[in-house]
């Protein structure tokens, strides 16, 4: 028989219960199907930005993807890749729209849909010398030409962000272009004149936003006479008052070249600096670098970085202005540099890395509320697709209503895209 005296204990026992009984459920990992490629041989094609970025027509029909004839070493300023896109409601038909010199294997020629109009879009390339950005109407034909390439470009497609694409070239090939069509400051170590620009898409206008020689003071210092400094990887927030980017430094840049060919040691700043030119910050303590970047929404990021400035690179994520609280994102297994892209509901990160020492890439996707994992499959990379300016990365990016991933492969043979189907539970 139970006493007056006995329920306050009971109610003590069976409160864990209740609150079992309450607690919610973990978001269910969604279904992705199998891959299929949406593009074949004769021809290599890979999407036409890089990763994380969208790659569908704001209706949903078209994926932009760029078709080359060559792989095995860097594009140079002769070589033209074709622009085009993937028509996914007419058996996958394949339409060239336009041509470019300026791209790479790694981000392609920065295509952005440009949903202000229909059928706009915005890519880079080589014009009369130059390099520039390119606003095509795909579907009219008209064009308008910008002074600058585009590095980034927000969600509404209003504001880019753009760098010197020669200084990268000098100092990381892979992501640069080849050519004179930018003066890449060369004999300047910290260039007051060039940095990040921003630029409005609809007017043309634009300003220098953060010179090279502004960020310098907390930048890592470079000690030899023959040194460079220079930006790189940039993302805008969804709401364009944000811009991430890495700043690098480089020690004995000369030397470097000779001793092997090309640029192999760098120091690296993640930061974050408004679109009115204020708070310039920094992520991360010295010694966390930074690599791979998403935005989640106009505060938060996910970041790959160096924890605690040692040598593991961990998935972070962290709301700009409280650095102090980065969470580490499943220590001991996504300590590895990945390409990090948030779901469009913001509950989940899709990562993949390099290849392993038996030439494989694995996916994950995480959930980010309790952080479990789940294997979205490995995929093999030939001998042939290791050249190091030229590899194959699968570079992902969801569809905008989180529908579908996109991504770049090699591992039936030649380099394609490839969707998969996501179906949410």
């Amino acid at each position: 028989m139970i006493t007056k005296k006995m329920q306050p204990l009971l109610a003590i026992l069976a409160l864990p219960l209740l609150l079992g009984a309450c607690k919610k459920s973990p978001t269910p990992f969604p279904e992705v199907s199998e891959p299929y490629a949406i593009t074949h041989a004769p021809g290599e094609h890979f999407l036409a930005n890089y990763f994380g970025i969208n790659a569908w027509s704001p209706d949903g029909r078209f994926v932009c993807v760029l078709e080359t004839t060559f792989s095995g070493r860097l594009a140079e300023a002769s070589d033209t890749a074709e622009i085009g896109l993937v028509d996914l409601e007419d058996n996958c038909r394949y339409i060239p729209i336009s041509k470019t010199t300026c791209w790479n294997f790694q981000e392609a020629a920065m295509f952005h849909w440009l949903p202000w109009e229909d059928g706009l879009c915005v890519f880079n390339d080589c014009r009369d010398g130059k390099f520039v950005s390119v606003l095509l109407n795909w579907k009219t034909g008209a064009e308008r030409i910008l002074p600058r390439p585009i590095s980034a470009v927000n969600a509404a497609g209003e504001w880019a962000v753009s760098i010197n694409y020669a200084r990268l070239r000098l100092c990381r090939p892979d992501y640069g272009y080849a050519g004179s069509g930018q003066d890449a400051l060369a004999s300047e170590t910290w260039p007051a004149n060039d940095g990040l620009w921003l630029i409005n898409l609809k007017t043309g206008e634009e300003r220098l936003l953060l010179s090279v020689a502004d960020a310098k003071e907390q930048m890592p210092e470079i000690t030899s006479d023959d040194g460079l400094a220079y930006f790189c990887h940039t993302i805008i927030s969804p709401d364009a008052s944000k811009v991430f980017f890495l700043a690098r430094t480089v020690q004995d840049f000369s030397s470097q070249l000779e001793k092997r060919g090309y640029v192999y040691a760098w120091k690296t700043v993640s930061f974050t600096i408004n679109t009115d030119g204020t708070r310039l910050h920094r992520c991360f303590p010295d010694g966390w670098e930074g690599s791979h970047f998403n935005w989640k929404d106009n505060e938060t990021l996910a970041v790959t970085a160096k924890w605690d400035g040692g040598e593991c690179w961990a998935h972070t994520v962290f709301t700009v202005g409280e650095e102090d609280n980065v969470r580490h994102l499943a220590p001991g297994i996504m300590d590895w540099d990945g390409h990090c892209v948030f779901s469009p509901n913001g509950k989940f990160i899709s990562s993949e890395g390099y290849w392993n020492k038996d030439g494989y890439r694995s996916w994950v996707l995480l959930r980010l509320e309790d952080e479990a994992i789940i294997s979205l499959g490995r995929f093999r990379v030939p001998d042939e697709y290791k050249e190091q300016y030229s590899r194959c990365d699968l570079h992902a990016r969801w569809k905008s209503d989180g529908s579908q991933l996109a991504f770049n492969s090699v591992h039936e043979g030649s380099r394609q895209v490839y969707l998969r189907d996501v179906k949410w539970k």
